[in-house]
């Protein structure tokens, strides 16, 4: 890779070409993005994709190990990314396993609760930091937003479900504090202004207008606030200080979306709502991820295919049964061939979003060749509701820090957390302890 002492920004080389169109990420810009990621030249990102209710396991699981392996039916789909994908087997959730006094209730909410926390979840709304969130703490120093939670499903983080179990651990993966879920968000034009506010599109000009006009709100709140410190008492100062230590961050976020406002951003208008197609409301969902990593908002997302128990069919694919009824398949050859389509089509569409990063430039490479993709589900076999030996894939590059082209069995009972140990360490941001991790999957670093 070359990089020239004169960095060229990207602005100026548009005038030269006299052309109308975003320019991809040259060699010759890296230093002029690296000063405004305060000196971090390949942005590293992770994505996190999850397919609910478990998986035919026999048409998902390769029967050999190694880098010969024989791709399975239902990863099939995935055979462009083989030498970029490691499919890892043996993986466990044990600590999302019910508890004496807890009986077989909520088995779906104790999964969802686990996968990312590695912490069982308490049946009020209680579980762990998630892995996400975890990393989120750290690439969010160099972005506007911290991370996206984003799925295809309304259903919100209140209430409770099954047996008095709170929703929260079927309709989120995201939990920023032990007691705090992060509902997802579905609506594309919602993400949309989360992204670039109230502009009718990424033009430049519009954002400009937003930022200076949320930039001016701004000032009149934090200097109205910092007179009031004054003539308050001290409680009162106490809860302005923690509202002013908001709006720094806050300030903060603006000032980041100044320094990238100078940057020229593929053309997509907002969205006018929700698609009522299935297909068309994940691929448009994809979509705004592809926006999200291109524009360097954010460096972490999580997105949810379904919830659990979800009640989607799939006529499409010759399934127009309910997907939680199937996955109960009681080992009925006829529901575990449905189980079997729906978890092949999922990796299809799945490549959607693989083809988009692949194809979508970025420092010193591609959006795939920088980010780590996760892909998989918190049950194994639905029919038992068993969260061992977890159906889990990684793809991407992971900013040349994973090698693919493997399938690696690991030892029963082996924690899903080692693997989240394992991803910080890659990520440069390395942990003692997460969940009920034990170790490192050192062999994720077989070349």
């Amino acid at each position: 890779m070359l990089i020239i002492k004169k960095p060229m920004a990207r602005r100026t080389f548009l005038r030269g070409a006299s052309a109308a169109v975003a320019l991809p990420m040259l060699d010759a810009m890296i230093p002029v993005f690296a000063g405004t990621n305060q000196g971090v030249q390949i942005p590293r990102r992770m994505s996190i994709i999850y397919s609910p209710n478990g998986m035919n396991m026999s048409q998902w699981t390769p029967t050999t190990t190694g880098r010969s392996y024989d791709l399975s039916r239902s990863l099939q789909p995935l055979a462009a990314y083989r030498e970029n994908m490691l499919v890892l087997t043996g993986l466990c959730n044990s600590a999302g396993n019910a508890l004496p006094g807890e009986g077989e209730t909520a088995p779906h909410e104790r999964a969802g609760g686990v996968f990312l926390t590695g912490v069982h979840p308490q049946s009020e709304g209680v579980t762990g930091v998630s892995i996400d969130q975890i990393i989120a703490r750290e690439l969010g120093k160099y972005t506007q937003l911290a991370s996206l939670e984003l799925g295809l499903h309304s259903k919100d983080v209140a209430g409770n479900c099954e047996k008095g179990w709170s929703c929260a651990f079927m309709n989120t993966l995201s939990w920023r504090t032990p007691t705090t879920p992060l509902p997802v968000e579905y609506r594309p034009r919602a993400v949309f202004e989360r992204l670039f506010g109230a502009s009718n599109s990424t033009n430049t000009a519009d954002r400009l207008t937003r930022i200076h006009k949320e930039k001016s709100i701004l000032d009149d709140i934090t200097a109205e606030a910092t007179t009031m410190m004054g003539r308050v008492g001290a409680a009162d100062r106490e809860r302005l200080s923690e509202y002013l230590d908001g709006m720094r961050d806050v300030e903060r976020r603006i000032q980041m979306a100044e320094q990238q406002s100078g940057r020229e951003l593929p053309q997509m208008e907002r969205p006018a709502g929700i698609p009522a197609d299935f297909v068309d409301h994940l691929k448009l969902m994809f979509d705004l991820q592809i926006l999200a990593f291109q524009t360097d908002m954010t460096r972490m997302i999580t997105f949810m295919m379904a919830p659990e128990q979800s009640n989607r069919t799939y006529p499409q694919i010759g399934v127009p049964d309910v997907h939680h009824s199937i996955s109960h398949h009681r080992n009925d050859p006829e529901n575990l061939e449905k189980l079997a389509k729906i978890d092949t089509y999922h990796a299809t569409l799945l490549t959607y979003y693989l083809d988009r990063l692949r194809a979508t430039p970025d420092v010193d490479g591609s959006l795939f060749d920088n980010s780590m993709i996760m892909f998989g589900s918190s049950i194994s076999d639905g029919n038992a509701h068993s969260l061992q030996n977890l159906p889990v894939v990684l793809l991407g590059g992971g900013g040349g820090k994973l090698k693919g082209g493997l399938h690696l069995r690991y030892p029963d009972k082996t924690p899903m957390a080692n693997l989240y140990l394992t991803l910080l360490d890659k990520l440069d941001m390395p942990v003692d302890k997460f969940g009920d991790g034990n170790g490192r999957l050192e062999l994720l670093n077989v070349s």
